[in-house]
């Protein structure tokens, strides 16, 4: 279901106040983006980059706090999180992403995400 303007500013605001916490907890990079647009599953995504796997379980260890204060559930609860330099934790419509930096640039999320959408395909010769 599409969501209003409304529901999205009410969306995007909890998505910054997840963003500010990971900065405060010394997330590198943190970025919101914006993928309502291009997705069918979430609405946000929170990117932030860690300096390692302990820094990425402390920081998936203390959001639970914030996402619950926000009104948010998880829906993928890891027992032993970021093994891989990872952790995808899925709030619905926001979806957290704690990286390391060698990750997050070759997977380059925010740049897959956000770059343009081509609503027509180009024509080629085979299609014309």
């Amino acid at each position: 279901m599409e969501k209003n303007s409304v529901e999205l500013e009410a969306l995007r605001a909890k998505a910054e106040n997840i963003g500010k916490f990971l900065e405060e907890h010394n997330g590198i990079d943190t970025a919101v983006v914006d993928v309502s647009t291009r997705c069918s599953w979430a609405d946000f995504f929170v990117i932030s980059t860690v300096t390692s796997i302990g820094h990425l379980r402390g920081l998936a260890n203390q959001i639970w706090e914030v996402l619950e204060s926000q009104g948010l559930e998880v829906r993928n609860r890891h027992k032993n999180p970021g093994v891989d330099g990872w952790e995808l934790i899925d709030c619905g419509d926001i979806v957290i992403h704690l990286m390391s930096a060698e990750l997050r640039a070759f997977y380059s999320l925010e740049k897959l995400w956000s770059g343009p959408v081509d609503e027509k395909p180009a024509k080629t010769e085979e299609n014309n």
